[in-house]
């Protein structure tokens, strides 16, 4: 798949990637970096359930007792005494929280939830020493109901939105379950099962009617139809046969097939998607930077608007109003819907793309998308197939005839993976050509390849670098394929013509572009005439040919320069430096590790219509993202005065416990936002 760069995921014996992602999967990082496991946080919110029942039916809410609770001689104690075993068990994952937060010095929600719960904590400690052994005339309110309402509602808005990020990373971390435990492995003319983790690069396996298909690989023998929904998003079956690629969690039909395998199991396709999602949260984009600075301002905003409400409240109500409004801002001001706002999107829109053939590196390019101007389109293995035929070959030297330029061409090609060299070699082995001994090949990059043979030195190279070379090029006949020139020294002794096919989506790709209002722009090193006719057919008016690696980087640059927004698409080791220069730079899955390692998005099925896809889901990624910005930050905009009390004119003071509620309801509006992402 062209993928192995990218990936080094551990798999465990049955075959599942690991799944302690971040936001994902079993374990989650909490916030200041402390890691709270989902099931020891359930455990954690159901034993402090149980812990708060008496607090909740033997202590007043708000200093009034309400008709469900009740008193008996002694009963503080009880109540003190469940308080501080919820306050250190219950409370435990928020003060651990804080404690990484100021370690760190970036003190944000666990630390503003800390403060709530201890300033209510040890002012009801206070309370309870103050009435009971100090005999008080004068009786001083608690907050033991608040505080225990408040750390179960924490708990609880804690453990929705863990479930939230588990649920937008699922539809990828189900792939993992697509292996196979076992793998059929031939050896030496016998079959026999191996774990999936032992299975090497290279190795030949059987996949009987039915399996999984259990590693990438490419079919040496048999055809079936194959259904590759699960991990695609392609709903109908496709048909594989001989030299086909098939991808790893791939359902096999009726057909048997034996695979070579290309990638082992910690570098197929599944392990790539399942680190992408992994690591989206590590990788974050300037909007993602602006929330986290945003949600560590809110931490002193909330801190000095606390104290104010505590000073002013003190001198109203006394010291217990002005604690209770100070806990109440303290606790309605954490950041959780801000914190959250834009990694839920992250991680459904890496699971969408994922699941559509997308794999997004660079999160910044979402942004970047809206505003392209210029599509640049390399043109083998993006607009056309790849898959070459030799058209034509001759000599064009008196010394050697026609059969022995191609012998020596597709000798020079034998070590090269390059679609138009597979193409030749298919040719001379149909032909039953034995091919000389190659020694000391080297690619040319933008150029062609150079090799030892019988201890002469010759290179096939493109036309343009073929008239560099030979002085007096003679004049070649018309040629509408791609050619390669055949020199020994300074003289030329052959050339090979191979035709390539147009991808038949190419021309509903051009189509939709323009109506999009971006500019297409064809880029190859191949011929004029070979680049005009299928541009012509594809409805591009923007051609560039002849073109060298560094020809297609200066195109980006120069359309950079002009104040565009460009994005490129190409597939082989000469449009890697392109790629990385562009805004956005798109690898062909199927392409070379080079291109892929250069760009920000891999289309991994080698599909042109996949970058619509792909720009429709950053366009749609970019709108939840604002939404969840917006609703992140004007959600504090207005808790923050509502929590201090500013309607309390008006008769509406809210309690402790209505703020955590208020502020984990905001957090499950996030989340709702961010599940309701389509492509």
């Amino acid at each position: 798949m062209g993928l192995s760069n990218l990936d080094n995921m551990n798999m465990n014996h049955s075959g599942n990637m690991n799944h302690s992602m971040n936001m994902g999967g079993q374990d989650m990082m909490m916030h200041g970096g402390h890691m709270m496991h989902m099931g020891n946080l359930k455990k954690k919110f159901w034993v402090s359930v149980v812990l708060s029942l008496p607090i909740i039916f033997l202590s007043p809410a708000m200093g009034v007792h309400l008709p469900f609770q009740f008193s008996f001689s002694g009963s503080e104690w009880v109540v003190a005494l469940f308080a501080t075993i919820l306050f250190f068990y219950g409370g435990q994952p928020f003060l651990s929280g804080a404690y990484y937060e100021i370690k760190a010095k970036k003190p944000e929600m666990m630390t503003l939830i800390s403060l709530g719960i201890t300033t209510a904590y040890i002012y009801s400690l206070y309370a309870f020493i103050k009435n009971d052994f100090l005999n008080s005339k004068v009786h001083v309110m608690d907050f033991f109901w608040e505080l225990a309402t408040l750390i179960l509602i924490m708990l609880l808005g804690h453990l929705i939105e863990m479930n939230s990020v588990m649920n937008a990373n699922s539809s990828v971390h189900d792939l993992a379950k697509l292996l196979p435990d076992k793998v059929h492995v031939q050896h030496n003319g016998q079959t026999m099962d191996m774990a999936i983790n032992d299975v090497q690069k290279s190795a030949v396996i059987l996949v009987k009617a039915g399996e999984s298909i259990p590693l990438d690989g490419v079919i040496i023998n048999g055809s079936s139809q194959v259904n590759e929904s699960l991990v695609t998003g392609e709903s109908r079956e496709v048909t594989r046969q001989k030299n086909d690629k098939v991808i790893g969690g791939s359902i096999n039909g009726s057909g048997t097939l034996t695979v070579k395998v290309t990638n082992s199991a910690n570098s197929g396709f599944l392990a790539s998607v399942n680190k992408l999602v992994q690591s989206s949260q590590m990788n974050k984009s300037k909007l993602q930077n602006l929330a986290d600075r945003v949600s560590s301002w809110l931490f002193y905003a909330a801190l000095i608007f606390g104290i104010i409400a505590f000073l002013v409240w003190t001198s109203l109500r006394g010291i217990a109003g002005g604690l209770e409004r100070m806990v109440t801002v303290l606790v309605i001001a954490c950041p959780h819907a801000l914190g959250l706002a834009i990694p839920l999107v992250n991680a459904k829109s890496t699971s969408i793309g994922a699941k559509n053939g997308l794999l997004i590196r660079n999160r910044n390019v979402i942004s970047i998308s809206s505003k392209i101007n210029y599509l640049l389109l390399d043109k083998t293995g993006t607009l056309t197939q790849g898959k070459f035929q030799v058209r034509k070959y001759n000599t064009l030297s008196k010394s050697y005839n026609a059969d022995e330029v191609i012998k020596l061409i597709a000798s020079l090609e034998q070590d090269s993976n390059h679609p138009i060299a597979q193409s030749i070699l298919q040719f001379t082995k149909e032909k039953e050509i034995d091919l000389y001994a190659l020694s000391d090949s080297n690619t040319l990059a933008g150029k062609g390849v150079s090799g030892i043979i019988n201890g002469e030195e010759y290179q096939l190279v493109n036309e343009k670098t073929a008239r560099e070379i030979v002085k007096n090029f003679p004049q070649v006949e018309s040629l509408n394929y791609t050619s390669s020139y055949l020199i020994k020294g300074h003289e030329l002794l052959g050339y090979v013509a191979v035709g390539d096919e147009i991808k038949k989506n190419a021309a509903s790709l051009i189509k939709q572009i323009k109506a999009l209002n971006i500019t297409p722009v064809m880029l190859t090193g191949d011929n004029e005439k070979v680049a005009q006719n299928i541009a012509q057919k594809l409805g591009i008016t923007e051609v560039h040919s002849g073109l060298m690696p560094a020809d297609k980087q200066k195109i980006v640059a120069t359309l950079q320069n002009q104040g565009n927004k460009v994005m490129m698409v190409g597939d082989g080791i000469n449009d890697a430096p392109s790629l990385a220069k562009a805004d956005i730079g798109v690898a062909i899955g199927a392409g070379t590790d080079v291109a892929v390692d250069s760009a920000d998005v891999i289309l991994v099925n080698s599909e042109p219509l996949d970058i619509i896809s792909f720009l429709k889901l950053a366009q749609h990624t970019q709108r939840k993202t604002v939404q969840n910005l917006w609703w992140g930050a004007g959600y504090n905009i207005v808790a923050l005065p509502l929590a201090a009390g500013v309607l309390a004119p008006w008769g509406i003071l809210l309690s402790p416990a209505v703020g955590a509620i208020l502020m984990s309801l905001s957090t499950v509006i996030v989340a709702i936002n961010a599940e309701t992402l389509k492509i």
